[in-house]
């Protein structure tokens, strides 16, 4: 049989107890296939171009286990395998790929509509399963979210893990629940017309099962990461790990019906080719999206605000959709809790967020005190629904040393503000698990590692990355079970008390931006923005066919009287979190007003208001 016979990496089964191999491995002189269930034999692989090996082997069922035999010595897993059974270090096991889907007319998202819930398998639930989220799926439909983003689920060691230490990339996590259990849950989001985001990792793999270096040459010999090894996407042999990770995106989006990818940390990525992966991976995800009929997005995750991840290829970029936008964080965090340490030394001025309204990156090149150099690059020409902005992430909780959330660090009126800033903006607005009802559990950094030594770097690592915060807290134990469970999230919270206001508030902007959405269009150009320094107000002016809406965002901690440009005419107020309804300390504007040139309105501390003065028919 020829090698081009033979199209899909990993183990394929073909029907009628037949299943294909094909596995890259050109640091082996001869690799073999270990069937050990039902019953152990041996099969040689016939060796190919470029190093691949392959062949079909009958007998070889679903469900059967099997490892590669290297040289004749080394039994090693997959590095294509889609079940790990017994976890990173054990067997591969074949998976049958066709699955019973139910959603044959869903074609996707538009960016523009993207509202995002993200959360941790592992801690969204108390079994920490894909099929124990689909009870709540019903409950964030009704909040408002449209797009359902999942922490990285690739295998990873042990049960408890953020997922960026995953090293099996095309298989679901089997303590989550495996393939199947990850596709009921795309399948019942669809079904609800909500997408399914998931973040994927291609600038480094776990260290612990990682056995892809004794395959052939998937990292650099040059270049390491923060984590470890790079991935080689520029050295020789690069091509096929290029195939590698295309094969990836393009496993999760067909075998998977998954909608978008996350792309981790791309500025960990480094490729100096003249035809950059990232191009390479966006040109073949758009053509499979058009292929079948659907949307399908690429986010980028990078803190280097580069712009040219965004451009279209024809414009020297890389083509992908949307991006991540670390400033817009920083920024409403530092005017919220006034801290300064670490990255947060460049943020501060209520200019800034006014700044990321208007064109998304803050930093466009000029100097950055924390990187001590100019950074970034202006993405003022990028439309506002390409970045994804938030109050907070698994990141921005989670790395620090006590995993607090904000509910922990700001007042009940911040956590409404924190919400408007975020669910007002033009931008795709991200909400972190259980922030709609303010969730008081940490979100630690955890791991469950078997190695002593890897264990011990880990803690050892933590301790350092967190010298720049001046922390005075020790960061807790990441490699404790108590760590991973303490950070389990309670859904009952939301049942009363502020936390019910809170969710009830999160469910009324999103109901009010869908609103505003269809009145002004928030991702048009047509919007103004001001930041008052002095008063600690930002001003969104927005206009369309519908009429203007105006947000009053107000991070001051003394009340405020303040004469805004409003247009004359009649105004009325959509949304005020000082209104008792909100739990507020009452609201001080009227419900319906006539803006004269004379008017000024009175805010009190942290509140957002919001006013509509409708198109006169």
């Amino acid at each position: 049989m020829k090698i081009e016979a033979i199209k899909e990496l990993g183990s394929t089964y073909l029907g009628q107890g037949r299943t294909s191999f094909l596995v890259w491995a050109p640091f082996a002189a001869t690799v073999e296939v270990l069937i050990l269930t039902p019953q152990e034999r041996l099969v040689s692989l016939t060796p190919g171009h470029k190093g691949y090996f392959q062949g079909i082997i009958s007998g070889v069922e679903p469900g059967c286990l099997y490892c590669y035999r290297l040289d004749g010595a080394k039994d090693r897993p997959d590095p294509v395998s889609r079940l790990q059974p017994q976890g990173v270090h054990g067997p591969s096991q074949v998976v049958d790929l066709k699955f019973p889907w139910g959603d044959s007319q869903w074609r996707g998202l538009p960016l523009r509509d993207y509202i995002i819930y993200e959360l941790h398998v592992g801690t969204f639930t108390a079994a920490g399963t894909f099929d124990a989220i689909i009870p709540y799926l019903d409950g964030l439909q009704d909040l408002g979210v449209t797009a359902l983003e999942l922490m990285p689920v690739a295998q990873f060691p042990g049960e408890r893990n953020w997922g960026y230490d995953g090293v099996y990339p095309f298989a679901a996590q089997q303590s989550y629940g495996g393939p199947d259990g990850l596709k009921r849950l795309v399948d019942a989001c669809h079904q609800r017309g909500l997408a399914v985001i998931l973040d994927v990792v291609y600038n480094h793999v776990g260290p612990e099962g990682n056995y892809l270096g004794e395959f052939g040459p998937y990292f650099h010999q040059r270049y390491r990461t923060f984590w470890g090894e790079a991935i080689n996407f520029d050295g020789p042999g690069s091509d096929e790990v290029r195939r590698y990770c295309i094969a990836n995106a393009l496993y999760w989006i067909t075998a998977c019906h998954i909608d978008a990818l996350r792309l981790d940390a791309l500025h960990a990525i480094v490729d100096c080719s003249p035809q950059p992966f990232l191009a390479e991976l966006a040109g073949a995800v758009h053509r499979e999206a058009e292929r079948l009929g659907r949307r399908v997005h690429l986010m980028a995750e990078s803190d280097l605000n580069d712009v040219r991840l965004l451009r279209a290829p024809e414009m020297g970029g890389l083509g992908l959709d949307a991006h991540w936008n670390d400033d817009f964080h920083h920024a409403l965090h530092t005017l919220l809790t006034g801290e300064q340490s670490g990255y947060y030394e460049d943020f501060g001025r209520l200019g800034q967020l006014a700044k990321a309204f208007r064109e998304g990156f803050i930093y466009a090149g000029q100097y950055s005190p924390y990187r001590q150099r100019r950074h970034g690059s202006s993405s003022r020409e990028i439309a506002s629904h390409r970045f994804v902005v938030f109050a907070q992430n698994h990141d921005q909780v989670g790395n620090r040393p006590r995993g607090e959330r904000l509910s922990r660090q700001v007042s009940f009126e911040a956590l409404k503000l924190a919400a408007a800033a975020v669910l007002l903006s033009p931008c795709i607005p991200l909400l972190f698990m259980g922030e709609e009802y303010g969730e008081m559990a940490p979100f630690f950094y955890f791991v469950s590692h078997s190695d002593p030594d890897l264990i011990a770097a880990v803690r050892r690592g933590r301790k350092e990355e967190f010298a720049a915060f001046h922390h005075l807290q020790e960061p807790v134990d990441p490699q404790a079970e108590a760590t991973f469970r303490d950070s389990r999230i309670n859904h009952n919270l939301r049942q009363g008390g502020n936390h019910k206001i809170l969710f009830e508030f999160h469910q009324e902007l999103l109901r009010v931006r869908r609103e505003l959405a269809e009145m002004t269009d928030l991702g048009r150009s047509d919007r103004e923005v001001w930041g008052d320094e002095k008063a600690r107000v930002l001003m969104v002016q927005s206009r369309g066919d519908g009429g203007k809406a105006v947000l009053l965002l107000h991070f001051g901690r003394e009340p405020v009287e303040l004469s805004p440009p409003l247009p004359e005419g009649p105004w009325e107020k959509r949304l005020d979190s000082a209104a008792s309804r909100w739990g507020g300390p009452g609201s001080r504007v009227p419900d319906n007003f006539t803006a004269t040139k004379d008017l000024v309105l009175s805010l009190p501390p942290q509140s957002c208001l919001l006013l509509f003065q409708r198109e006169a028919c």
